[in-house]
Protein backbone atom coordinates (compact mmCIF):
# COMPACT_ATOMS: atom_id res chain seq x y z
CA UNK A 1 0.00 0.00 0.00
CA UNK A 2 1.29 3.44 -0.91
CA UNK A 3 0.12 6.54 0.93
CA UNK A 4 0.95 10.22 0.76
CA UNK A 5 -0.55 13.09 2.69
CA UNK A 6 -0.45 16.77 1.84
CA UNK A 7 -2.18 19.90 3.14
CA UNK A 8 -5.72 20.17 1.82
CA UNK A 9 -5.85 16.52 0.86
CA UNK A 10 -6.45 13.36 2.85
CA UNK A 11 -5.35 9.86 1.93
CA UNK A 12 -5.77 6.67 3.88
CA UNK A 13 -5.89 2.99 3.16
CA UNK A 14 -6.04 -0.46 4.63
CA UNK A 15 -5.15 -4.02 3.74
CA UNK A 16 -6.66 -7.06 5.44
CA UNK A 17 -5.05 -10.33 4.38
CA UNK A 18 -6.32 -13.85 5.10
CA UNK A 19 -5.48 -17.24 3.64
CA UNK A 20 -8.28 -19.78 3.40
CA UNK A 21 -10.08 -17.87 6.11
CA UNK A 22 -7.08 -17.74 8.48
CA UNK A 23 -5.95 -14.17 9.28
CA UNK A 24 -2.38 -13.31 8.33
CA UNK A 25 -2.74 -10.00 10.17
CA UNK A 26 -4.26 -9.39 13.57
CA UNK A 27 -3.81 -10.54 17.18
CA UNK A 28 -0.62 -12.46 17.70
CA UNK A 29 0.90 -11.47 14.37
CA UNK A 30 2.27 -8.08 15.33
CA UNK A 31 0.11 -6.38 12.70
CA UNK A 32 -3.27 -4.74 12.97
CA UNK A 33 -6.27 -5.89 10.96
CA UNK A 34 -8.85 -3.18 10.18
CA UNK A 35 -12.27 -3.71 11.70
CA UNK A 36 -14.39 -6.04 9.60
CA UNK A 37 -16.96 -4.34 7.40
CA UNK A 38 -20.60 -5.04 8.25
CA UNK A 39 -22.33 -7.68 6.10
CA UNK A 40 -23.29 -6.26 2.73
CA UNK A 41 -26.98 -5.80 1.99
CA UNK A 42 -28.50 -5.96 -1.47
CA UNK A 43 -32.25 -5.61 -1.76
CA UNK A 44 -35.10 -4.06 -3.72
CA UNK A 45 -36.86 -3.25 -0.45
CA UNK A 46 -36.05 0.25 0.83
CA UNK A 47 -36.95 -0.79 4.38
CA UNK A 48 -34.11 -3.33 4.39
CA UNK A 49 -31.72 -0.36 4.62
CA UNK A 50 -31.50 1.65 7.81
CA UNK A 51 -32.19 5.40 7.58
CA UNK A 52 -29.05 7.37 6.76
CA UNK A 53 -27.83 9.76 9.45
CA UNK A 54 -24.56 10.70 7.77
CA UNK A 55 -22.27 9.09 10.33
CA UNK A 56 -22.23 5.68 8.63
CA UNK A 57 -18.98 4.60 6.99
CA UNK A 58 -20.57 4.58 3.54
CA UNK A 59 -22.05 8.06 3.97
CA UNK A 60 -19.69 9.99 6.25
CA UNK A 61 -18.07 11.92 3.38
CA UNK A 62 -21.36 12.71 1.61
CA UNK A 63 -23.36 15.94 2.20
CA UNK A 64 -26.40 13.96 3.34
CA UNK A 65 -28.52 17.04 4.09
CA UNK A 66 -28.33 18.07 0.44
CA UNK A 67 -29.73 14.73 -0.78
CA UNK A 68 -32.09 13.85 2.07
CA UNK A 69 -35.14 13.53 -0.18
CA UNK A 70 -33.37 10.93 -2.34
CA UNK A 71 -32.60 8.86 0.74
CA UNK A 72 -35.96 8.87 2.50
CA UNK A 73 -38.09 8.89 -0.66
CA UNK A 74 -39.72 12.26 -0.03
CA UNK A 75 -38.32 13.79 -3.23
CA UNK A 76 -41.27 13.73 -5.63
CA UNK A 77 -40.63 12.76 -9.25
CA UNK A 78 -41.67 16.10 -10.73
CA UNK A 79 -38.66 16.62 -13.00
CA UNK A 80 -38.57 17.25 -16.70
CA UNK A 81 -35.97 14.73 -17.91
CA UNK A 82 -35.73 13.82 -21.58
CA UNK A 83 -33.99 10.61 -22.66
CA UNK A 84 -32.98 10.05 -26.27
CA UNK A 85 -30.93 7.28 -27.81
CA UNK A 86 -29.22 6.29 -31.02
CA UNK A 87 -28.35 2.67 -31.77
CA UNK A 88 -26.92 0.89 -34.83
CA UNK A 89 -28.77 -1.89 -36.64
CA UNK A 90 -29.10 -5.10 -34.65
CA UNK A 91 -29.27 -3.37 -31.25
CA UNK A 92 -32.68 -3.26 -29.57
CA UNK A 93 -33.64 -0.52 -27.11
CA UNK A 94 -37.00 -0.82 -25.35
CA UNK A 95 -38.71 0.21 -22.14
CA UNK A 96 -39.64 -2.64 -19.79
CA UNK A 97 -41.85 -2.77 -16.71
CA UNK A 98 -40.73 -3.04 -13.10
CA UNK A 99 -41.51 -6.79 -13.10
CA UNK A 100 -39.02 -7.57 -15.88
CA UNK A 101 -36.63 -10.25 -14.59
CA UNK A 102 -33.62 -8.59 -16.20
CA UNK A 103 -33.85 -5.74 -13.69
CA UNK A 104 -31.54 -6.73 -10.86
CA UNK A 105 -29.73 -9.40 -12.90
CA UNK A 106 -26.35 -7.66 -12.49
CA UNK A 107 -26.93 -6.52 -8.91
CA UNK A 108 -29.66 -5.35 -6.60
CA UNK A 109 -29.45 -1.98 -4.85
CA UNK A 110 -26.63 -1.88 -2.31
CA UNK A 111 -27.65 1.28 -0.44
CA UNK A 112 -30.80 3.14 0.50
CA UNK A 113 -30.53 5.75 -2.27
CA UNK A 114 -30.27 3.04 -4.94
CA UNK A 115 -33.25 1.18 -3.48
CA UNK A 116 -35.38 4.35 -3.49
CA UNK A 117 -34.37 5.09 -7.09
CA UNK A 118 -35.27 1.58 -8.27
CA UNK A 119 -38.63 1.69 -6.49
CA UNK A 120 -39.52 5.03 -8.07
CA UNK A 121 -38.18 4.31 -11.56
CA UNK A 122 -41.19 2.13 -12.47
CA UNK A 123 -39.24 0.01 -14.91
CA UNK A 124 -36.12 0.41 -17.00
CA UNK A 125 -34.66 1.23 -20.37
CA UNK A 126 -33.26 -2.01 -21.78
CA UNK A 127 -30.42 -2.17 -24.31
CA UNK A 128 -30.04 -5.64 -25.83
CA UNK A 129 -27.03 -6.67 -27.92
CA UNK A 130 -27.57 -10.14 -29.43
CA UNK A 131 -24.99 -12.92 -29.40
CA UNK A 132 -21.83 -12.50 -31.49
CA UNK A 133 -22.86 -9.07 -32.80
CA UNK A 134 -19.93 -6.67 -33.14
CA UNK A 135 -21.25 -3.11 -32.89
CA UNK A 136 -18.77 -0.76 -34.57
CA UNK A 137 -20.57 2.47 -33.72
CA UNK A 138 -21.10 3.64 -30.14
CA UNK A 139 -24.63 3.34 -28.74
CA UNK A 140 -25.54 6.70 -27.21
CA UNK A 141 -28.09 7.50 -24.51
CA UNK A 142 -28.55 11.20 -23.76
CA UNK A 143 -30.18 12.26 -20.50
CA UNK A 144 -31.04 15.95 -20.25
CA UNK A 145 -32.73 17.61 -17.31
CA UNK A 146 -34.77 20.78 -17.21
CA UNK A 147 -35.27 21.08 -13.47
CA UNK A 148 -37.07 19.06 -10.82
CA UNK A 149 -36.41 15.50 -9.63
CA UNK A 150 -36.38 12.34 -11.72
CA UNK A 151 -35.55 8.67 -11.24
CA UNK A 152 -34.43 6.09 -13.76
CA UNK A 153 -32.91 2.69 -14.43
CA UNK A 154 -30.91 1.29 -17.34
CA UNK A 155 -30.06 -2.34 -18.11
CA UNK A 156 -27.48 -3.28 -20.75
CA UNK A 157 -27.61 -6.93 -21.77
CA UNK A 158 -24.62 -8.04 -23.87
CA UNK A 159 -25.08 -11.63 -25.03
CA UNK A 160 -22.37 -14.26 -25.56
CA UNK A 161 -19.52 -13.14 -27.83
CA UNK A 162 -20.96 -9.69 -28.60
CA UNK A 163 -18.95 -6.46 -28.50
CA UNK A 164 -20.34 -2.96 -27.96
CA UNK A 165 -19.71 0.53 -26.60
CA UNK A 166 -22.39 2.50 -24.75
CA UNK A 167 -22.08 6.21 -23.96
CA UNK A 168 -24.34 7.78 -21.32
CA UNK A 169 -24.35 11.56 -21.56
CA UNK A 170 -25.91 13.46 -18.63
CA UNK A 171 -26.48 17.19 -19.04
CA UNK A 172 -28.90 19.98 -18.18
CA UNK A 173 -30.21 20.76 -14.71
CA UNK A 174 -32.16 19.05 -11.97
CA UNK A 175 -31.92 16.14 -9.55
CA UNK A 176 -31.43 12.65 -10.97
CA UNK A 177 -31.12 9.36 -9.09
CA UNK A 178 -30.75 6.27 -11.24
CA UNK A 179 -29.27 2.80 -11.47
CA UNK A 180 -27.26 1.30 -14.32
CA UNK A 181 -26.75 -2.43 -14.79
CA UNK A 182 -24.53 -4.18 -17.31
CA UNK A 183 -24.64 -7.94 -17.83
CA UNK A 184 -21.67 -8.98 -19.96
CA UNK A 185 -22.09 -12.52 -21.27
CA UNK A 186 -19.37 -15.12 -21.64
CA UNK A 187 -16.60 -14.08 -24.08
CA UNK A 188 -18.35 -10.74 -24.64
CA UNK A 189 -16.97 -7.21 -24.29
CA UNK A 190 -18.60 -3.97 -23.20
CA UNK A 191 -17.20 -0.47 -22.91
CA UNK A 192 -19.45 1.80 -20.85
CA UNK A 193 -18.76 5.54 -20.67
CA UNK A 194 -20.78 7.74 -18.33
CA UNK A 195 -20.39 11.51 -18.56
CA UNK A 196 -21.73 13.79 -15.83
CA UNK A 197 -21.72 17.27 -17.36
CA UNK A 198 -24.56 18.80 -15.36
CA UNK A 199 -25.17 22.49 -14.82
CA UNK A 200 -24.46 24.18 -11.50
CA UNK A 201 -26.95 23.31 -8.77
CA UNK A 202 -27.69 19.81 -10.12
CA UNK A 203 -27.55 16.56 -8.16
CA UNK A 204 -26.85 13.07 -9.46
CA UNK A 205 -26.77 9.79 -7.53
CA UNK A 206 -26.16 6.47 -9.25
CA UNK A 207 -25.24 2.85 -8.60
CA UNK A 208 -23.52 1.39 -11.66
CA UNK A 209 -23.20 -2.41 -11.49
CA UNK A 210 -21.58 -4.87 -13.88
CA UNK A 211 -21.66 -8.67 -13.92
CA UNK A 212 -18.77 -9.98 -16.03
CA UNK A 213 -19.05 -13.46 -17.52
CA UNK A 214 -16.52 -16.19 -18.18
CA UNK A 215 -13.59 -14.92 -20.31
CA UNK A 216 -15.49 -11.64 -20.81
CA UNK A 217 -14.13 -8.10 -20.53
CA UNK A 218 -15.66 -4.89 -19.24
CA UNK A 219 -14.31 -1.35 -19.35
CA UNK A 220 -16.07 1.58 -17.72
CA UNK A 221 -15.10 5.26 -17.68
CA UNK A 222 -16.83 7.72 -15.36
CA UNK A 223 -16.17 11.35 -16.24
CA UNK A 224 -17.60 13.88 -13.79
CA UNK A 225 -17.25 17.58 -14.54
CA UNK A 226 -20.57 19.24 -13.63
CA UNK A 227 -23.14 19.23 -10.88
CA UNK A 228 -23.13 20.50 -7.32
CA UNK A 229 -23.39 17.03 -5.74
CA UNK A 230 -22.53 13.88 -7.69
CA UNK A 231 -22.17 10.50 -5.97
CA UNK A 232 -21.55 7.42 -8.13
CA UNK A 233 -20.90 3.87 -6.93
CA UNK A 234 -19.43 1.69 -9.72
CA UNK A 235 -19.44 -2.01 -8.75
CA UNK A 236 -18.08 -5.09 -10.57
CA UNK A 237 -18.44 -8.78 -9.88
CA UNK A 238 -17.61 -11.88 -11.92
CA UNK A 239 -19.90 -14.80 -12.82
CA UNK A 240 -17.11 -17.04 -14.08
CA UNK A 241 -13.33 -17.40 -14.38
CA UNK A 242 -11.20 -15.43 -16.81
CA UNK A 243 -13.07 -12.13 -16.50
CA UNK A 244 -11.28 -8.83 -17.03
CA UNK A 245 -12.52 -5.46 -15.74
CA UNK A 246 -11.07 -1.96 -16.02
CA UNK A 247 -12.57 1.07 -14.27
CA UNK A 248 -11.41 4.53 -15.32
CA UNK A 249 -12.37 7.80 -13.71
CA UNK A 250 -11.79 11.49 -14.41
CA UNK A 251 -13.22 14.32 -12.32
CA UNK A 252 -12.63 18.08 -12.05
CA UNK A 253 -14.17 19.90 -9.09
CA UNK A 254 -14.65 23.65 -8.83
CA UNK A 255 -15.64 25.75 -5.85
CA UNK A 256 -18.89 24.51 -4.30
CA UNK A 257 -18.81 21.09 -5.99
CA UNK A 258 -18.85 17.73 -4.19
CA UNK A 259 -17.85 14.89 -6.53
CA UNK A 260 -17.76 11.42 -4.98
CA UNK A 261 -16.91 8.05 -6.53
CA UNK A 262 -16.97 4.74 -4.66
CA UNK A 263 -15.68 1.73 -6.58
CA UNK A 264 -16.03 -1.92 -5.56
CA UNK A 265 -14.39 -4.84 -7.35
CA UNK A 266 -15.69 -8.11 -5.90
CA UNK A 267 -13.45 -11.01 -6.90
CA UNK A 268 -15.21 -14.27 -6.06
CA UNK A 269 -14.31 -16.20 -9.26
CA UNK A 270 -10.89 -17.62 -10.08
CA UNK A 271 -8.32 -16.20 -12.50
CA UNK A 272 -9.93 -12.79 -12.99
CA UNK A 273 -8.23 -9.45 -13.48
CA UNK A 274 -9.13 -5.88 -12.53
CA UNK A 275 -7.55 -2.46 -12.88
CA UNK A 276 -8.87 0.79 -11.38
CA UNK A 277 -7.43 4.19 -12.36
CA UNK A 278 -9.11 7.38 -11.14
CA UNK A 279 -7.65 10.87 -11.46
CA UNK A 280 -9.06 14.16 -10.26
CA UNK A 281 -8.22 17.85 -10.17
CA UNK A 282 -9.64 20.42 -7.75
CA UNK A 283 -9.69 24.20 -7.82
CA UNK A 284 -11.56 26.60 -5.58
CA UNK A 285 -11.72 27.09 -1.85
CA UNK A 286 -14.59 24.67 -1.21
CA UNK A 287 -13.97 22.14 -4.00
CA UNK A 288 -14.36 18.64 -2.58
CA UNK A 289 -13.78 15.17 -4.05
CA UNK A 290 -14.04 11.71 -2.54
CA UNK A 291 -12.73 8.45 -3.95
CA UNK A 292 -13.23 5.19 -2.07
CA UNK A 293 -11.75 2.12 -3.73
CA UNK A 294 -12.71 -1.29 -2.32
CA UNK A 295 -11.35 -4.57 -3.65
CA UNK A 296 -12.41 -7.89 -2.13
CA UNK A 297 -10.68 -11.15 -3.10
CA UNK A 298 -12.68 -14.16 -1.93
CA UNK A 299 -11.30 -17.47 -0.72
CA UNK A 300 -12.06 -19.18 -4.05
CA UNK A 301 -10.66 -16.36 -6.21
CA UNK A 302 -7.28 -17.93 -6.80
CA UNK A 303 -5.13 -16.42 -9.53
CA UNK A 304 -6.57 -12.93 -9.04
CA UNK A 305 -4.62 -10.01 -10.51
CA UNK A 306 -5.78 -6.59 -9.27
CA UNK A 307 -4.48 -3.08 -8.80
CA UNK A 308 -6.15 0.26 -8.04
CA UNK A 309 -4.74 3.76 -8.35
CA UNK A 310 -6.05 7.19 -7.37
CA UNK A 311 -4.27 10.49 -8.03
CA UNK A 312 -5.52 13.93 -7.03
CA UNK A 313 -4.12 17.29 -8.09
CA UNK A 314 -4.86 20.34 -5.91
CA UNK A 315 -4.76 23.50 -8.00
CA UNK A 316 -5.67 25.99 -5.26
CA UNK A 317 -5.69 26.42 -1.50
CA UNK A 318 -8.74 25.19 0.38
CA UNK A 319 -9.61 22.32 -1.96
CA UNK A 320 -9.91 18.91 -0.29
CA UNK A 321 -9.57 15.41 -1.72
CA UNK A 322 -10.33 12.31 0.33
CA UNK A 323 -8.84 9.12 -1.06
CA UNK A 324 -9.31 5.76 0.67
CA UNK A 325 -8.17 2.53 -1.01
CA UNK A 326 -9.12 -0.72 0.76
CA UNK A 327 -7.98 -4.24 -0.10
CA UNK A 328 -9.32 -7.40 1.54
CA UNK A 329 -7.68 -10.70 0.60
CA UNK A 330 -9.07 -14.07 1.70
CA UNK A 331 -6.62 -16.27 -0.21
CA UNK A 332 -2.85 -16.30 -0.53
CA UNK A 333 -2.96 -17.67 -4.09
CA UNK A 334 -3.03 -14.41 -6.02
CA UNK A 335 -0.95 -13.18 -8.95
CA UNK A 336 -0.90 -9.61 -7.69
CA UNK A 337 -2.89 -7.28 -5.46
CA UNK A 338 -2.01 -3.69 -4.67
CA UNK A 339 -3.12 -0.09 -4.53
CA UNK A 340 -1.72 3.43 -4.50
CA UNK A 341 -3.14 6.81 -3.59
CA UNK A 342 -1.62 10.29 -3.71
CA UNK A 343 -2.90 13.82 -3.24
CA UNK A 344 -0.55 16.68 -4.03
CA UNK A 345 -0.29 20.30 -5.02
CA UNK A 346 0.53 21.71 -8.42
CA UNK A 347 4.21 21.24 -9.30
CA UNK A 348 5.72 24.71 -9.51
CA UNK A 349 8.97 23.26 -10.87
CA UNK A 350 7.16 21.99 -13.95
CA UNK A 351 5.60 25.40 -14.49
CA UNK A 352 8.94 27.14 -14.10
CA UNK A 353 10.57 24.76 -16.58
CA UNK A 354 7.92 25.43 -19.23
CA UNK A 355 7.87 29.18 -18.63
CA UNK A 356 11.65 29.34 -18.85
CA UNK A 357 11.27 28.11 -22.41
CA UNK A 358 8.94 30.92 -23.37
CA UNK A 359 5.58 29.27 -22.70
CA UNK A 360 3.05 31.66 -21.07
CA UNK A 361 1.92 30.75 -17.54
CA UNK A 362 -1.69 29.86 -18.49
CA UNK A 363 -0.54 27.65 -21.38
CA UNK A 364 2.02 25.94 -19.15
CA UNK A 365 -0.60 25.26 -16.50
CA UNK A 366 -2.93 23.80 -19.14
CA UNK A 367 -0.17 21.54 -20.50
CA UNK A 368 0.62 20.12 -17.06
CA UNK A 369 -3.02 19.37 -16.25
CA UNK A 370 -3.62 17.84 -19.70
CA UNK A 371 -0.63 15.56 -19.16
CA UNK A 372 -1.98 14.58 -15.73
CA UNK A 373 -5.28 13.41 -17.24
CA UNK A 374 -3.78 11.91 -20.42
CA UNK A 375 -3.46 8.38 -18.98
CA UNK A 376 -7.20 8.16 -18.39
CA UNK A 377 -8.43 10.02 -21.48
CA UNK A 378 -6.33 8.01 -23.92
CA UNK A 379 -7.71 4.72 -22.60
CA UNK A 380 -11.32 5.66 -23.40
CA UNK A 381 -10.80 4.73 -27.03
CA UNK A 382 -13.18 7.19 -28.73
CA UNK A 383 -11.22 9.99 -30.46
CA UNK A 384 -14.17 12.42 -30.69
CA UNK A 385 -14.95 11.98 -27.02
CA UNK A 386 -11.30 12.33 -26.06
CA UNK A 387 -11.17 15.70 -27.83
CA UNK A 388 -14.35 16.80 -26.06
CA UNK A 389 -12.87 15.91 -22.66
CA UNK A 390 -9.62 17.77 -23.32
CA UNK A 391 -11.65 20.81 -24.36
CA UNK A 392 -13.70 20.52 -21.17
CA UNK A 393 -10.52 20.41 -19.05
CA UNK A 394 -9.26 23.52 -20.88
CA UNK A 395 -12.57 25.27 -20.19
CA UNK A 396 -12.33 24.43 -16.48
CA UNK A 397 -8.85 25.93 -16.32
CA UNK A 398 -9.89 28.99 -18.35
CA UNK A 399 -12.77 29.61 -15.96
CA UNK A 400 -10.42 29.60 -12.99
CA UNK A 401 -8.03 32.10 -14.56
CA UNK A 402 -10.75 34.45 -15.87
Amino acid sequence: MAEQNSPGGVTAGSIAVHERGVPLAGPGTGRKTPDARPPAIESRDVDDFAPVAGREEDWRFTPVKAIRGLLDGTAIADGDISIAWDAPDGVTITRVGADDKRIGSAALPADRAAAVALAKSEGALLISIPADLVVDKAITVSVKGSGGTAYGHLVIDVAHGARATVVLDHAGSGTFSAGVEAVVGDSAHLTLISLQDWEDGSTHLGQHSALVGRDASFKAAHVTLGGSVVRLTPRVRYSGPGGDAELLGLYFADEGQHLEHRTLIDHQAAHCKSRVTYKGALQGKSARTVWIGDVVIGAEAIGTDTYELNRNLLLSDGARADSVPNLEILTGEVIGAGHASTTGRFDDDQLFYLQSRGIPADDARRMVVRAFFAEVIQKIGLPDLEERLLAAVDAELAGASA
